[in-house]
């Protein structure tokens, strides 16, 4: 039997030697030798929930709701006591942020190729839409030649370019290019094209720097509309024309633009996520924007597995940190770059878990990618099962 003592909402303890020895092995608590083992609330919760611990204040045994109704208004209490029972139930260990641990050696970031995009000797002109916010290229060889070469706007048809004598550019491409010198409008100036595009979408300057980003880097950046993002992206030396295995260039990456000052509702921020990976494409999030002072608290850190053992604290240091969601919150830009720094300063990498209303949980890990002489931060976001 495992008997606790309840002294107040940041100190629940074991005081008799069976159940330290018991929590000892599990790794559960704050073990001193010679005094009570403390507990957090989440570990107290979690063996009063599953393994029928008994929890006495003042000689009167507590229920999990006595408990836990202390907490009713803390911020994501619930979300955090499912997502800790949750990876407990796997049979891997979870700690507190504040926990001792073993430093890890290092923190990898993932680099990503650059090849810079020299556009020189192109020079056109167009025709901008207001509403559709595409340009019509003027009929020459060059407009042709772009496209072929650089994969800039779509050319006849979409994967039929002989079906048509028109390139067309979308809006990102038509400021690229006229910014970069190789395009000139016809009917409209530059201060006012950006200025439509402003009032049409306020956050239009942001997800133009990063489109900006991967092309100046070399990158094919197209429409990810069929994939519920932004863009979604190409490496360098992709055509837009079948290779001569007869196979189409297919993209592999897709990128959604989360400023820091936007917030979203943590299932939609999933739904994308889980798309872009039904389709075989890696999930890049990039978070544009000022940078501040704005610290988040991971909710804890986790151990995972070795060669099919489970890591524990005395032997290994933890492999991520953890950020806590139910599916009706809302997640910020600037929260989820904060916890992302966090975690880079303990030098592990972060992993998003999300319980959704059947309490059931859903992880994400998130690594960081270096993209040469880029402002913004982005990562790579994947689904994986602990």
């Amino acid at each position: 039997m495992i008997v606790l003592n309840y002294h107040s909402r940041k100190k629940i303890t074991a005081e008799d030697q069976s159940t330290k020895d018991i929590l000892e092995r599990g790794f559960l608590g704050k073990p001193k030798k010679g005094n009570p083992t403390q507990l957090s609330i989440f570990e107290a919760l979690y063996l009063a929930d599953v393994r029928n611990a008994e929890i006495y204040y003042k000689g009167s045994k507590l229920s999990f709701n006595e408990i836990a109704g202390k907490f009713w208004k803390e911020k994501k209490f619930m979300a955090k006591y499912l997502t800790y029972k949750d990876w407990r139930d796997r049979g891997l260990i979870i700690k507190t942020p504040e926990t001792k641990h073993k430093r890890p050696h290092s923190n990898p970031i993932k680099e990503y190729p650059s090849k810079k995009l020299s556009l020189h000797g192109y020079h056109f002109s167009g025709t901008f839409f207001i509403t559709d916010l595409v340009t019509v290229i003027n009929r020459t060889e060059k407009a042709k030649e772009i496209y072929e070469s650089f994969w800039f706007g779509q050319y006849g048809s979409y994967k039929a370019s002989d079906r048509g004598n028109l390139n067309k550019l979308d809006v990102y491409e038509t400021l690229f290019l006229i910014e970069n010198g190789q395009l000139r409008l016809t009917n409209i100036n530059k201060k006012r094209l950006i200025g439509e595009l402003k009032s049409r979408h306020g956050q239009f300057g942001l997800l133009y720097s990063v489109y900006k980003d991967w092309r100046k880097n070399g990158y094919v950046v197209k429409t990810g509309f069929k994939f519920g993002t932004h863009f979604r992206i190409y490496f360098p030396g992709a055509k837009p024309f079948k290779a001569e295995n007869g196979e189409w260039a297919h993209s592999r990456h897709v990128v959604h633009v989360f400023p820091r000052n936007s917030r979203l509702l943590i299932s939609e921020w999933a739904r994308a996520i889980r798309v872009a990976h039904s389709v075989r494409k890696t999930f890049i999030l990039a978070v544009p924007g000022k940078k501040n002072s704005r610290k988040t608290e991971i909710d804890f850190i986790l151990y995972h597995r070795r060669s099919g053992d489970s890591e524990n604290p005395n032997d290994n240091p933890p492999r991520y940190a953890m950020l806590s969601f139910g599916e009706e919150e809302f997640i910020g830009g600037a929260e989820l770059a904060s916890a992302i720094k966090e975690a880079k300063r303990l030098k592990i990498e972060l992993v998003i878990a999300i319980a959704d209303r059947e309490t059931a949980v859903t992880y994400y890990k998130i690594k960081q990618i270096k993209l040469k002489d880029s402002k913004a931060e982005y990562y790579e976001i994947d689904w994986i099962q602990p």
